[in-house]
């Protein structure tokens, strides 16, 4: 038996509102397959749908996938098959859904496929749900099969992010995976081998792993820090203190004058040449 989706209650975002903007340069642009008239525009189509699912500024050759863009050039499928095809490929599988937890796995896929921020924790979990009982590929086709993604996006629009306001465009600033599973890469990684772990007998290798990774080499700088927090502030209190003291002048007027040296007359070698006039 299906888990029914959970009832979310939507929160101001930028796109539940009627805008009355100029367009500019913030805009975003629509990538339609119906207005595609020559193998450009439909190039144009694909590397949009690329960035906007696979999040990358630069399409790697071994991301393309060769079969879905020759099915939409011959218009065997639409975009919106073309955006589902992205989401199922095993290059945002390992990308995106097995470098996250399913609650950011939710975040991340709302703001390429729905162009749109989650509301909140709830619609997270409420989401996160299916994921955990149609997996991925199900997971995507109940965001590309949602009413919401038809209603915006239809079958020949790329999506896009709706009322580009804040943190334009999110779908390229953000990272692909937090720190905890950057961290549990350099973990990974090292395995024994790294040059930081404490070279004492008896200390597990373990122990010297965890200390490369980024966020626990910060908390021990932190804790090490002289002073603490107040640190900082008391060395800058004394620079200013030291800098704005004035120097007594100390130095001596003497009444003397300075004894001066007279030149004293030298008998040079030249004197003793023949022929040669002294005064």
């Amino acid at each position: 038996m299906a888990i029914p989706l959970l009832e979310v209650t939507p929160t101001t975002q930028n796109q539940r509102v009627e805008g009355y903007e100029v367009p500019n340069e913030d805009t975003p642009a629509i990538y339609r397959l119906a207005d595609a008239i020559s193998d450009t525009d439909v190039d144009a189509i694909i590397w949009a749908a690329y960035r906007q699912i696979f999040s990358e500024h630069l399409i790697l050759e071994n991301y393309r996938q060769p079969f879905l863009e020759s099915q939409l050039r011959n218009r065997t499928i639409n975009v919106r098959d073309f955006i589902r095809g992205l989401g199922k490929s095993s290059v945002y599988r390992d990308e995106v859904a097995e470098t996250n937890s399913n609650y950011r796995l939710v975040d991340i896929s709302f703001k390429r496929f729905l162009g749109r921020a989650t509301y909140g924790k709830d619609e997270q979990i409420s989401w996160s749900i299916v994921i955990a009982t149609k997996g991925l590929h199900g997971f995507i086709d109940a965001l590309v099969d949602s009413d919401e993604y038809r209603e915006n996006f239809g079958d020949d629009i790329v999506p896009f992010q709706r009322r580009r306001f804040k943190d334009r465009p999110f779908n390229l600033v953000n990272p692909r995976y937090n720190d905890y599973w950057r961290g549990r890469l350099i973990e990974q990684y090292f395995g024994g081998r790294s040059f930081y772990q404490v070279v004492r007998t008896g200390e597990s290798a373990q122990r010297g792993i965890r200390q490369a990774i980024p966020a626990n080499f910060l908390a021990m700088a932190a804790s090490v820090t002289p002073g603490g927090s107040e640190y900082q502030r008391s060395s800058d209190r004394a620079r200013n203190i030291a800098s704005s003291v004035q120097i007594p002048d100390t130095t001596r007027e003497s009444t003397t004058p300075p004894p001066t040296v007279k030149p004293t007359q030298v008998a040079l070698p030249y004197r003793y040449i023949p022929g040669n006039k002294t005064t």
